[in-house]
């Protein structure tokens, strides 16, 4: 059986091309001109670019976090709690109105507790 093994060689190589897009305008068609310089544009290591993020990760204060987290998950879950019992509001209230718009009787019964002797 033979593998199909990729080229070390072939990482190596660059693969990409960058291509440049140019507006069409109405009237005589432009020459095509070279493609602009891009500096800074795969030079160096893509690492050293990462290098200015690093010393802010020391410096989280993951208590501060996680209190922050905590507050956002009450704040939410209020806000659920509040939008599922409005919900249920209006349906009971839609269908209130729905039995009186019918014509029927006793739409909102009154509970009424018996009296133990």
């Amino acid at each position: 059986m033979i593998h199909n093994e990729p080229d070390p060689n072939e990482a190596a190589r660059p693969s990409g091309q960058i291509l440049t897009f140019q507006l069409r305008r109405r009237g005589k068609p432009q020459p095509a001109s070279a493609p602009p310089p891009h500096a800074g544009f795969g030079d160096g290591d893509p690492l050293d670019d990462l290098a200015l993020y690093e010393d802010e990760d020391r410096n989280i204060d993951y208590r501060h976090r996680m209190m922050m987290n905590v507050i956002a998950v009450v704040v939410v879950s209020l806000l659920v709690g509040l939008g599922v019992w409005i919900a249920d509001t209006i349906a009971a209230m839609e269908k209130a109105q729905d039995c009186i718009m019918q014509g029927r009787q006793n739409c909102a019964p009154i509970k009424v507790e018996a009296l133990k002797h």
